[in-house]
């Protein structure tokens, strides 16, 4: 099926899972994609393909190899593997998010795919495997996939800096929306899956040496990126600014869960516990109250700003201190000098999954 037709001319198809884009000229294309990676001028088509075997199901090789597997999926889609490039996810393409913005003659668009709920990780997070010789790529849900298009005529070296800034925009995207790592508890800058096709109209007569961030065509790719990027992932996980309004989600990546704390719940020895289902339905509202996720927010961010050595370890004592009494109304609550950014951090952890607990024993109101 048809869905749109792109201001070089170049159309855009959704067939057997998969976004194609048919070139109807001449292209300078660069891709992360397992075949006909690196730079190309005698591409014919790009693709984002959906690599489930089923709804909500992993995704399954067709062959022993990615690139191969690849290769199939190209035939299956009617392109001749030697004229195109395609990349993997797990996302589907019915939530393919397409933004073009414009300067005048210049255009820019952005075809996005994304999730990053279940593979979503932060740059230098600990490693799922260690290459050798050929690493099967396993595609897991959440990967984010761009193909770029720039109706212009760019050299390889600046369509390679497209990539730089397509990234720099896809993880601003990210942070904006406070998606923590996976792997650790830092905020994410990506999947561990990430992939992207940028590619130029070599038959344009208006020549760009320049896609960084103080140039228009560095400003739009910016903008068509975060654009496309925040709607795929409302399309493809609910995952917007009003969704991450919640405590739990903001601090999953410290481990602050409604499981855990609910764990920490039925350890006290309160009496006339409630039931898991009631305790639920309160802590699911109370974890969406703003004032409280203001504070979780600000005592998080004294967390990541420990570990990066912006501040000590006595300010963030001090400062959390403040915080948790601000947060629960309680002046008399109190933190034990640590010598470890980790026991201060256990300790807020620890002291923020009681205070909340404690809300649900007063009947707290949202």
């Amino acid at each position: 099926m048809l869905i749109d037709t792109l201001k070089n001319g170049d159309r855009v198809y959704r067939y057997n899972k998969s976004i194609i884009v048919e070139f109807k000229g001449k292209r300078g294309t660069l891709s992360t994609g397992a075949i006909n990676s690196g730079y190309s001028e005698s591409l014919k088509y790009i693709f984002n393909h959906d690599a489930k075997s089923s709804p909500g199901m992993g995704c399954k090789l067709k062959a022993p190899t990615y690139t191969e597997h690849m290769e199939i999926i190209a035939e299956e889609l009617g392109l001749n593997p030697i004229y195109a490039s395609g990349i993997g996810t797990a996302a589907d393409m019915e939530n393919v998010s397409i933004v073009t913005k414009s300067h005048g003659e210049l255009h820019v668009t952005a075809l996005i795919t994304g999730g990053v709920e279940t593979n979503g990780g932060r740059v230098g997070d600990p490693a799922s495997f260690v290459e050798e010789n050929s690493q099967i790529e396993v595609l897991k849900p959440g990967t984010i996939n761009i193909l770029l298009m720039i109706d212009g005529h760019l050299n390889p070296g600046t369509l390679a800096r497209t990539i730089i800034t397509a990234t720099e925009a896809k993880t601003a995207t990210i942070q904006e929306l406070l998606v923590g790592s996976n792997y650790s508890t830092g905020l994410a800058t990506g999947s561990g899956t990430d992939g992207i096709i940028t590619y130029c109209n070599l038959e344009s007569s208006r020549k760009y040496n320049n896609a960084g961030k103080h140039s228009k065509l560095g400003e739009l790719i910016g903008v068509a990126v975060k654009e496309a990027l925040k709607k795929a992932l409302n399309m493809q996980s609910d995952l917007n600014e009003e969704t991450q309004k919640s405590i739990f989600k903001r601090a999953k990546r410290y481990g602050i869960t409604s499981e855990s704390t609910w764990n920490k719940y039925i350890g006290t020895e309160q009496e006339n516990k409630i039931t898991k289902l009631e305790y639920m339905d309160k802590i699911l509202k109370i974890e969406r109250d703003e004032r409280l996720v203001l504070y979780t927010s600000l005592l998080l961010h004294l967390f990541d700003q420990l570990k990066w050595g912006l501040l000590s370890l006595e300010s963030v004592l001090e400062g959390g201190e403040s915080l948790l009494k601000e947060m629960f109304f309680d002046e008399n609550l109190k933190l034990d000098n640590v010598n470890l950014d980790e026991e201060l951090i256990s300790q807020i952890i620890l002291k923020i999954q009681i205070g909340l607990n404690n809300l649900i024993g007063d009947d707290f109101n949202v």
